[in-house]
């Protein structure tokens, strides 16, 4: 009875996506601006586009499908707002983590006759639903797959990020203390280092120099972009108090000594759970090797 309803669930499914694709339905109003700000916004981005290094090849058919299913999220009006924050700090393309999305799936539900062949050849004498939800249950293991990697990979760059910005929040105070303006100091802030994060805040301040926006704008504009809290918060203090520069050393130096003390509380919790952990796994040894004692004499008990 299972095999008769999942092949009518099949075609049931065939059939349905073969009248959507035939007759697709009319965009509402919504979906039609979100379409237009997205074209609006594409044609404002002169600047290339950032893509991980191992998404800077991509095959015909991925790119094909990554600019489709694109488009079809912004003409449904899908914002995926964490999901392009994780890709704008992982430097990603939105293109290449849906068509992975999508034809990781794919490729597991084109396994089916190979599973199938492969049972047949050992002589296992299953029937043909077990390759069938074999695959199916990789092909839902696939598609959640890259979500997955993304916000591990995402999490640990924010960290990274957020410890750039306290030596930055550091170095802005340093160089208002010797008499720059915020605008300069926050500028001079930023030619110190030379990593990525590093990299983007100074991107974030020349970009605004160039299309007169604030720094502390685009430093605000760059923590909505990345999902950085502390650097929309420093944006709202520079924008507060951007005409006391004593008041703005002070908020500084303050934030960055929080968010020192921050960082140094999740290190010490993370040490203590990895410690808790090794004194679970040396009890867990300690009980094999006394059952690895009491073994041979609790057999001879039993035996006589």
């Amino acid at each position: 009875m299972t095999g008769p309803l999942l092949a009518g669930a099949l075609v049931g499914a065939g059939l349905y996506l073969f009248v959507r694709a035939m007759f697709p339905p009319r965009p509402g109003l919504s979906a039609r601006l979100a379409a237009f700000d997205a074209a609006r916004r594409r044609d404002l981005d002169d600047g290339p586009r950032r893509t991980s290094p191992t998404f800077e090849k991509v095959g015909t058919l991925r790119s094909r499908v990554g600019t489709e299913l694109a488009r079809y999220c912004e003409a449904r009006g899908w914002k995926m707002h964490s999901i392009r924050a994780d890709l704008a700090i992982t430097e990603r393309s939105l293109e290449a983590f849906l068509a992975t999305k999508v034809l990781l799936p794919a490729a597991a539900l084109l396994f089916i006759p190979v599973v199938v062949a492969y049972f047949a050849l050992l002589g296992a004498g299953v029937s043909f639903q077990v390759p069938v939800w074999i695959c199916v249950f990789f092909a839902a293991l696939f598609f959640f797959f890259p979500d997955m990697q993304l916000r591990q990979e995402a999490a640990g760059r924010r960290q990274d990020f957020r410890h750039a910005v306290g030596a930055f929040l550091d170095l802005v105070s340093m160089n208002l203390a010797g008499g720059r303006g915020v605008p300069e100091a926050l500028m001079a802030a930023s030619n110190v280092g030379d990593g990525w994060a590093m990299q983007r805040i100074r991107e974030a301040l020349a970009n605004a120099r160039i299309t007169g926006r604030t720094p502390w704008q685009a430093l605000g504009g760059l923590g909505e972009e990345l999902d950085i809290a502390e650097l929309r918060d420093m944006a709202g203090a520079l924008a507060l108090v951007a005409d006391d520069g004593a008041q703005i050393r002070k908020s500084l130096a303050a934030r960055a000594a929080s968010m020192r003390s921050r960082e140094l509380s999740e290190l010490e919790g993370k040490a203590g759970e990895r410690s808790q952990s090794m004194l679970v796994a040396q009890l867990l040894l300690c009980a094999a090797f006394l059952v690895f004692l009491a073994y041979p004499a609790l057999m001879r008990v039993m035996a006589a």
